[in-house]
């Protein structure tokens, strides 16, 4: 006997309920830190309690806005975490390259390579590094942290890359040839342009792993001067568990912003696709 109607329209709107409470439960994991956040860094007596400061002020961001604590650190975040996502990315391009031009028996044991490359925890690499770096003599440089950066972060960059860049048309790379270009030239001026989306997920995924790596940067840099942000961090966590709240979460704040910047500057690139439908006609 087939179901009435009302009983199926009911059911349906159950499963819409338990689907909507459960989108509703994961939104306020995401909520509630950040309203924390903006709540705590413009309260001078912030605890662990989201509520909204009683007497607003922008004092815990007078403090944190020095020299040792924000502005140096920053910079070093800013040159260690930029200049490892610019080698990423070139890197990545010029390995890509081939794994999504040529068929290659070795193509697919290559690339399941890569994707178990990037499981291993950074950890369990991190003691043979260290050494590695002090007799090479790269150790507390920030050059050499932000090429170890970009080592760890190269296997899915170039995995990612290179599922980009199959979505475009060999067509158009072999109408530059047939033009005279080389594969560098197609590669720079036919490829990389057509994915232009693509290139701005890897930089902006890129670019935040490398931004909130801890680990790296305090094994490999001694000098407090070197640190970057996600390190200086351990500032604000006193002894015996005392934790200055309300300037964490101006310092975090503050933190997040180049993050915020550099998505906002691709969105829409990121929102854009691949348009390649009348680039192939004719």
């Amino acid at each position: 006997m087939s179901l009435r109607p009302s009983v199926l329209l009911s059911r349906r709107r159950r499963q819409r309920l338990a689907a909507d409470l459960g989108l509703l439960a994961v939104a306020a994991a995401f909520v509630v830190p950040l309203l924390w956040l903006a709540f705590a860094s413009l309260d001078t007596e912030a605890t662990l309690r989201v509520a909204p400061p009683g007497d607003p002020t922008l004092d815990n961001f007078s403090a944190v806005l020095t020299e040792e604590i924000t502005f140096q650190p920053m910079l070093n975040s800013l040159l260690i975490c930029g200049g490892a996502t610019l080698i990423t990315m070139v890197c990545a391009a010029l390995a890509a390259y081939p794994l999504s031009r040529f068929r290659s028996r070795f193509s697919r044991p290559y690339l399941l390579t890569i994707l178990f490359s990037t499981c291993l925890p950074i950890t369990a690499v991190m003691v043979p590094v260290y050494g590695l770096f002090v007799q090479i003599d790269l150790i507390d440089t920030r050059y050499g942290t932000a090429l170890f950066l970009a080592t760890s972060q190269l296997p899915f960059a170039v995995f990612l890359m290179k599922n980009f860049m199959d979505g475009v048309p060999v067509v158009l790379e072999e109408a530059a040839w047939t033009d005279g270009a080389s594969w560098r030239q197609s590669l720079l001026r036919v490829i990389l342009p057509l994915m232009g989306p693509g290139l701005g997920v890897v930089t902006v995924y890129s670019f935040i792993m490398m931004w909130g790596n801890f680990f790296v940067p305090f094994m490999l840099l001694v000098d407090p001067a070197k640190l970057p942000a996600s390190v200086t961090l351990f500032t604000f966590f006193g002894n015996y568990g005392a934790v200055a709240f309300g300037q964490l979460a101006a310092f975090s704040v503050l933190y997040s912003t180049p993050v915020i910047l550099l998505y906002v500057l691709i969105s829409r690139r990121l929102g854009g696709g691949f348009t390649l439908g009348g680039a192939v006609k004719g």
